[in-house]
């Protein structure tokens, strides 16, 4: 085992995704005690709320968590983009007898500042991971000096490279297949964003630091598969959506375990930023892809009211139902038996295969054109 992970003290080094609204400190709670790294999502999490989370995850295990934050930049409403969104709503709102727009009630993902700090520095946590790159350099170095290891996600290998240049521990390689939402940070053209196992061997080849695989991984075969392109750990969100630690609401779940699960796409209609979710009715009729939608978290107020009614018929037109490419992962288990599972499969895999460097390899033998007939 890397020693990254060695000195945290796992058994196997097995990360369960922050997952913001299908989860709270009980189901990190269950993977720190099996022997994984349990994770906290706290971008929907103001301080009183991250301070009785965090007392909770810290009374009920002595071994070490992640705590996970946003990083993006608030943006400023778009008076004109917003009243064209909310045009575009309108005939769903009439539909389901919303005929105003009523305030959204979900908390919005907020990036990780002072107050966090705040309450985060009492706690001290092991690691603090980030998505959508790093916090400003007084906050990252404020995390720094308690002592926390640092993560953040990287889509590509320039992201991979940059969170190196700029203190990262560890760098999650975030797959394609991954659900809920993409950590691209540099960039926003999605025909950058490549599959795990091509984007896996690239980054772990790029850099110096510990990577950590993403995306599409929750069995045996792709633990070993990640374990072998060279992965010194891996992070697994959509198997853990069903347990019974979980906060899946019923719909999600009932989604998950069906033909549905099978296609699933990257959207920004729910929130203004590109995030993987078992294709429904909003993603197929205002996208999946739209340059229409508020900028992130903006989208989100606008959504949130159709999905409230909607989900009080029994329906998820408007919800989004965040899920990697292989759904079939989720199974209604304990997540620490579900970890287990995982910690077992790291520790059964083969090591990564060393490269012959004996001799340097002939080049290819220049192509021939051949003659037709």
């Amino acid at each position: 085992m890397h020693a990254f992970f060695e000195t945290l003290g796992l058994s196997a080094p097995i990360i369960q995704a922050p997952m913001a609204g299908v989860q709270n400190h009980d189901l990190a709670i269950a993977v720190c005690q099996a022997g994984g790294l349990g994770s906290l999502p706290a971008a929907m999490l103001n301080p009183p709320a991250l301070q009785t989370q965090l007392q909770a995850l810290k009374s009920a295990t002595n071994g070490p968590f992640n705590v996970n934050f946003f990083c993006h930049t608030t943006p400023t409403p778009d008076p004109v983009i917003q009243a064209h969104w909310q045009e575009i709503l309108a005939p769903y709102r009439r539909e389901l007898g919303l005929d105003t727009r009523p305030p959204s009630t979900e908390p919005g993902r907020l990036p990780f500042n002072h107050d966090s700090a705040d309450v985060l520095e009492a706690f001290a946590p092991a690691v603090v991971s980030f998505h959508f790159g790093l916090p400003a350099p007084d906050l990252l170095t404020r995390v720094k000096s308690w002592g926390s290891m640092v993560l953040s996600s990287a889509t590509t290998v320039q992201e991979a490279l940059w969170l190196q240049a700029n203190g990262v521990d560890a760098v999650i390689a975030q797959g394609m297949e991954a659900g809920g939402h993409r950590g691209m940070f540099l960039t926003q053209d999605l025909s950058t964003q490549m599959g795990t196992f091509a984007l896996l061997p690239q980054i772990v080849h790029a850099l110096d630091v510990p990577v950590i695989a993403a995306g599409g991984i929750g069995s045996a075969q792709s633990i070993a598969a990640a374990k072998m392109l060279g992965a010194h750990g891996v992070q697994i969100g959509t198997a853990y959506l069903c347990s019974h630690e979980a906060t899946t609401s019923a719909l999600h779940r009932a989604a998950l375990q069906s033909d549905a699960a099978r296609h699933t796409a990257l959207t920004p209609v729910f929130s203004g930023r590109p995030a993987r979710g078992i294709v429904n009715r909003a993603m197929r009729e205002l996208g999946p892809v739209s340059s229409q939608a508020p900028a992130f978290p903006l989208a989100t107020a606008d959504i949130t009211p159709l999905r409230t009614a909607a989900e009080a018929l029994g329906r998820t037109d408007f919800t989004p139902l965040w899920a990697g490419q292989n759904a079939s992962l989720a199974r209604s288990l304990s997540a620490s038996d579900i970890t287990r599972e995982f910690v077992q499969a790291w520790l059964d895999a083969p090591e990564m295969a060393k490269p012959h460097n004996s001799a340097t390899p002939a080049p290819h033998a220049p192509l021939r054109n051949h003659d037709a007939g």
